[in-house]
């Protein structure tokens, strides 16, 4: 069974960090909310989220890290060393790595997107240190990484995030009505 990391730092974006985590589970992943901090984690809409665990070494051995946006969860996520190491040792050991919104920063910051197609938050190719190529797709994945634009994309995000794991993201999406709900392919 695929084990996925999202993480969780004060101020993260409510509904993508949550999206993420229920499709993953619908899907039969193991998928732990992992904090940054404290176990009760406020994020950007003031709602208060209990993490399964604090982060630790064992993370590196899940088989994928996804960071959600939302500021200043973002911020807190790109100026944690912890967070930016478990990001480089992950890639170097070509396991998947995700971020959706604002949360390129921190891959940025890793020098994950040095060369790779990535995409984020409309404005934030500008403020990403990076030498990657920006594409304004909803979800784009290049390689082990796996980047989408913000809150209107997470089903987008979160199924391609199924998909990279080897699951069955079109029996989830069936189960979710999510054909009928947007008249999507």
């Amino acid at each position: 069974m695929s084990k996925i990391a999202v993480m969780m730092a004060e101020g993260f974006e409510e509904s993508e960090t949550l999206t993420i985590v229920d499709i993953l589970r619908r899907a039969h992943m193991e998928c732990h909310l992992i904090s940054t901090g404290v176990e009760l984690v406020r994020g950007s809409h003031n709602i208060v989220v209990k993490a399964d665990a604090i982060i630790n070494d064992e993370i590196k051995h899940y088989d994928m890290i996804v960071l959600p946006g939302g500021m200043p969860g973002a911020a807190n996520l790109r100026d944690d060393d912890r967070v930016i190491k478990l990001l480089q040792e992950m890639n170097q050991a070509g396991k998947y790595v995700g971020a959706i919104c604002a949360a390129p920063l921190a891959l940025g910051k890793a020098g994950l997107l040095e060369g790779k197609n990535y995409t984020a938050y409309v404005g934030y190719e500008q403020k990403i240190e990076t030498s990657g190529t920006f594409k304004e797709d909803i979800v784009v994945i290049d390689g082990n990484l796996i980047t989408s634009r913000g809150p209107a994309t997470t089903y987008a995000f979160a199924y391609a995030l199924v998909d990279a794991l080897g699951g069955d993201s079109m029996a989830v999406k069936n189960r979710m009505v999510y054909f009928n709900a947007f008249d999507a392919e």
